[in-house]
C-alpha cells in the first residue's frame, strides 16, 4: 500500500512563509515532486527532488522563493515556501515517481495567500 499525505498548508499573508510536508508510506521513491493547481487553471509543476537530493524547479520565480528538500530517513519531502504571493494560492499536491513518471498522488493541501 502506497500513500502520500501532504500537510502544512494554510492561510498566510502576502510575504509570509509556509513549509509543506509530503509523507510517503509503503515504499520509497526516486523522485518526489510538488505540483499545484489554482482554480480554473491546469496543474502546474513546482519542483521535484530525486533520492540523491538533486532538485528541479519549474521557474525562476519559484527557484528564488521555494526550496524542496528530502529526508530519506523519514521518507518525507518538504517544500519551503518563502515570500509567498497571492498568485501562489493553489491546492498543492505531492507526487511520487517509482521510475520516471508521476504515478502516485496525495490528496493535496490548500495554500491561500491573502494580500
Amino acid at each position: 500500500q502506497v500513500q502520500l499525505v501532504e500537510s502544512g498548508g494554510g492561510l498566510v499573508q502576502d510575504g509570509g512563509s509556509l513549509r509543506l510536508s509530503c509523507a510517503a508510506s509503503g515504499r520509497t521513491f526516486n523522485n518526489v515532486g510538488w505540483f499545484r493547481r489554482a482554480p480554473g487553471k491546469a496543474r502546474e509543476f513546482v519542483a521535484s527532488i530525486d533520492r540523491s537530493g538533486g532538485t528541479t524547479y519549474a521557474t525562476d520565480s519559484v527557484k528564488g522563493r521555494f526550496t524542496i528538500s528530502r529526508d530519506n530517513a523519514k521518507n518525507t519531502v518538504y517544500l519551503q515556501m518563502n515570500n509567498l504571493k497571492f498568485e501562489d494560492t493553489a491546492l498543492y499536491y505531492c507526487s511520487a515517481a517509482p521510475t520516471n513518471t508521476w504515478q502516485y498522488w496525495g490528496q493535496g493541501t490548500q495554500v491561500t495567500v491573502s494580500s
